[in-house]
């Protein structure tokens, strides 16, 4: 327990630091495309008023009655992205952990921290996000939620298997030359890929405009991008500046040579 404690240390740091990079990065850019896909629902709702009369005033009033305004949403989404970060921070300081007791001791914290981050982007973030991609808000049906998280789930466990086989694959033609060892860890990246397209088809239909909806999971892409791309790269310099600690302790501790 005592050699995870430093990495994990250093994932909660570098996860606090890449979820508030997130946030803002969220509140920015992402946060005026929902605030367009807000007002389009309202639109909507308000066009279902018009047509199904007193009845449906009441009950849309009711439903677009706030608990917290959009200043205080803006602020707990940057909240909720370092809560996020702290908690994925803090799983991929236990995945370096292991990731370290069995790399190479030639391979540096720095790349090995990066190659951990493309991983887990990929397949937490990429190839889920692939098969289902992020939709703005009015685009789901509170009643397909279970659905929709269950078939979600099922695409992050296939996209984290689907990982550990590319890299067992790397792994077990490590002594092939790198076009080929990278051709067949790209093949098998595609088979899951082609796995993931066989779960069944998001069942609400997209009502928004096509642009807002693409606009909105660039951005959600984006978003994922930066976190992993924070949380290594933090991670890895951590690490760089605890082996430099350490290499100066042992050279600090080592004894002096007596003069000739």
């Amino acid at each position: 327990m005592s050699t995870v404690l430093p990495f994990l240390r250093r994932g909660l740091a570098a996860g606090a630091l890449a979820g508030l990079a997130t946030g803002l990065f969220s509140l920015l850019l992402a946060e005026p495309l929902m605030d367009r896909a807000v007002r389009l629902e309202e639109q909507s709702q308000g066009a279902q008023q018009h047509h199904h009369g007193q009845d449906a005033t009441v009950a849309v009033v009711h439903h677009h009655e706030e608990l917290f305004s959009r200043g205080a949403q803006h602020f707990g989404l940057v909240v909720t992205a370092v809560i996020a970060g702290v908690a994925l921070g803090a799983l991929f300081g236990v995945a370096y952990a292991l990731v370290h007791r069995r790399s190479d001791p030639a391979v540096g914290s720095w790349p090995r921290a990066m190659s951990l981050a493309g991983a887990g982007f990929v397949a937490l973030s990429l190839l889920p996000g692939l098969r289902y991609p992020a939709s703005p808000p009015g685009v789901g049906d509170s009643g397909t939620v279970r659905d929709r998280q269950l078939v979600w789930l099922a695409a992050v466990v296939i996209g984290v298997l689907g990982v550990l086989l590319a890299w067992q694959v790397g792994r077990r033609l490590a002594d092939r030359s790198a076009p080929r060892r990278h051709v067949a860890v790209a093949c098998t990246l595609l088979a899951i890929l082609a796995v993931l397209f066989t779960l069944p088809d998001n069942p609400d239909a997209v009502t928004v405009p096509a642009t807002l909806v693409w606009d909105f999971r660039l951005q959600s892409l984006a978003a994922q991008t930066l976190l992993w791309a924070v949380l290594g790269a933090v991670f890895g310099a951590l690490g760089l500046r605890a082996d430099s600690r350490a290499v100066r302790t042992v050279n600090a501790t080592a004894p002096q040579s007596a003069p000739a």
